[in-house]
């Protein structure tokens, strides 16, 4: 008799019943030999989609040099990355580490170091919004103020208000605001975009109050919407940004971007990362930006995305006791649902295509910047299938 599997893994996810070995562009090869759609993209992260061949090389090159030698020493692709991403935005200076969520523990440290640099260690409060999404550590569990359940008091120093009430921002506004944290888009809040005058009108109030203007882009960046960022051309650019997820294409890496003014506190000895800024993740963040950081790359994720939305929209039409609407931009989509957002995502499953949930009930589509046409239609058709068993199944027939 065989042994029941025992798995040593802290279970702190809900793991679907599928594990995957190989993967090509938009696609996933399961265990089991069945293929699957990716609409998913590992949460926003395989940009380039899977083994793509400029990423492998770029990876495999890097391997066979020098795989970590720390910050003590100098980084020459570190410093080729971060010219890059500086020369494409607002920013002057980049910390590199690990993931999103040490991207915006330097982007909160910076902000509150901007302020005690200038003789006002008073000013260190962050104002940020309801169904914002900034990580899981205990800072920006603060700062979003939901699951922290079990994990003792909050951080102090983070005042949420609701999303899209301007009153309340101005209200939050006190002698000990240091700064503003927003994400231009909300991911796991449920693809809510801000828009462009709420933008703006961030940025005045900020210029007028003495404050920095921190943007969370770990998920809208990196080409996600069709722009290299979300909020570029919308005329509201931040003092700091945390970059993160696409920007590795699946290596694990993630980036604070910021002005010379802003960081103007962190010198020598104010943060730090054993890892952040690897020789292998550095290799990989180059090879990603060569390759979205080009206007025809960006033109095809517009079109690509274009032609998605209206398909979606079309499908909104085919399902409307399903879906109750299409939000987002670029490939960064969400269909807001009238039945339980797990019954969708389990249908598309059942489907061969994989999509995420995300908060407000909305399902999740943020593929691989590379998707076709072809595959854009095809996810759509596979989404079709599924609303259809979930109709059958909530009029009381089979779902299969």
């Amino acid at each position: 008799m065989s042994k029941p599997v025992v798995s040593h893994l802290l279970p702190t996810y809900n793991r679907a019943p599928v594990a995957f070995e190989r993967g090509e562009g938009a696609w996933l090869e399961a265990t089991n030999g069945e293929r699957y759609l990716d609409f998913g993209a590992g949460v926003a992260v395989t940009s380039l989609g899977h083994a793509h061949p400029a990423l492998v090389k770029a990876l495999t090159d890097q391997a066979q040099k020098v795989w970590h030698n720390s910050n003590l020493y100098q980084s020459p692709l570190g410093e080729r990355l971060a010219a890059k991403l500086c020369d494409s935005t607002f920013a002057d200076v980049v910390f590199f580490g690990n993931s999103g969520a040490e991207a915006l523990e330097c982007a909160m440290k910076m902000a509150r170091k901007y302020h005690a640099a200038k003789g006002h260690p008073e000013r260190f409060r962050i104002i940020t919004f309801e169904g914002a999404f900034h990580g899981r550590t205990m800072a920006n569990l603060s700062a979003q103020k939901k699951y922290l359940e079990g994990f003792g008091p909050p951080l102090e120093g983070f005042d949420q208000v609701p999303f899209g009430d301007h009153k309340a921002l101005e209200a939050a506004i006190t002698p000990a605001t240091a700064a503003i944290l927003i994400e231009p888009i909300q991911g796991e809040g449920g693809i809510r975009v801000v828009p462009p005058q709420c933008l703006r009108g961030l940025r005045a109030l900020c210029d007028k109050h003495g404050l920095l203007l921190i943007y969370d882009e770990v998920q809208t960046g990196v080409g996600r919407t069709g722009r290299l960022f979300a909020h570029q051309g919308q005329g509201a650019d931040p003092d700091i940004m945390a970059v993160a997820k696409g920007l590795g294409g699946g290596f694990p890496m993630g980036a604070c971007l910021a002005t010379k003014a802003a960081a103007e506190g962190m010198v020598a000895g104010t943060h730090g990362s054993t890892f952040g800024g690897n020789p292998l993740a550095m290799a990989c963040g180059n090879a990603v930006m060569d390759e979205v950081n080009n206007p025809a790359f960006l033109e095809h994720v517009r079109k690509v995305a274009l032609n998605l939305r209206q398909k979606l929209a079309a499908l909104h039409d085919q399902h409307p006791d399903i879906i109750d609407d299409v939000r987002g931009e670029g490939l960064m989509l969400g269909l807001h649902l009238k039945v339980p957002v797990a019954e969708l995502v389990e249908a598309a499953r059942a489907q061969h295509l994989l999509v995420i949930a995300a908060g407000d009930n909305v399902v999740r589509l943020v593929p691989p910047l590379v998707i076709s046409d072809a595959d854009a239609a095809e996810a759509v058709a596979r989404l079709d299938r599924a609303a259809t068993a979930l109709e059958r199944a909530h009029q009381g027939g089979s779902a299969s």
